[in-house]
């Protein structure tokens, strides 16, 4: 034996590089493939926390008032207004950096206005209303990673 190690294809540098990605993306699985190398990572997804933007309460609330948020988010998830995200994606709520939004909190719209941009796969995907309605709440900002049936905003 010459001491010498068996040189494989994993590369556990990689793997942390891949699994640091999923955390500060927030994303539930990550693949990678180059030539006959594949690595995929996957995470057990977190409950949904709600950012609501125009009016909500905090994403970060002490313990105490964790029971009312979780009853509130409840709510929120039944409410049938509830528009959630058709697929994993980044979010933007205009359609460019230097445009406002399209709708506000409080914004009345017509069935099939434009409400935000999923891009995916680096194809940007309209969300639009389903029906005419008033936002109530806007649960996304600009610019977040968003999973499957993640809540995106509210439309009464």
């Amino acid at each position: 034996m010459t001491g010498s190690k068996k040189k494989t294809d994993f590369d556990a540098d990689l793997v942390r590089e891949l699994a640091d990605l999923l955390s500060e993306t927030g994303l539930s699985e990550i693949e990678y493939a180059s030539g006959d190398l594949r690595i995929r990572v996957a995470r057990t997804p977190q409950p949904a926390s709600f950012n609501m933007v125009g009016g909500g309460a905090a994403s970060h609330l002490p313990a105490a008032a964790a029971s009312g948020a979780t009853r509130e988010a409840d709510a929120l998830l039944d409410h049938p207004g509830l528009l959630t995200s058709p697929m994993v994606g980044v979010v933007y709520t205009g359609s460019d950096p230097a445009s406002p939004p399209f709708v506000k909190v409080g914004d009345a719209v017509e069935a099939g206005a434009t409400l935000l941009l999923i891009e995916a796969m680096k194809v940007f995907n309209p969300i639009k209303a389903p029906r005419a309605g008033v936002v109530t709440r806007i649960l996304v900002s600009n610019g977040v990673p968003v999973e499957y049936g993640e809540p995106l905003l509210i439309l009464e």
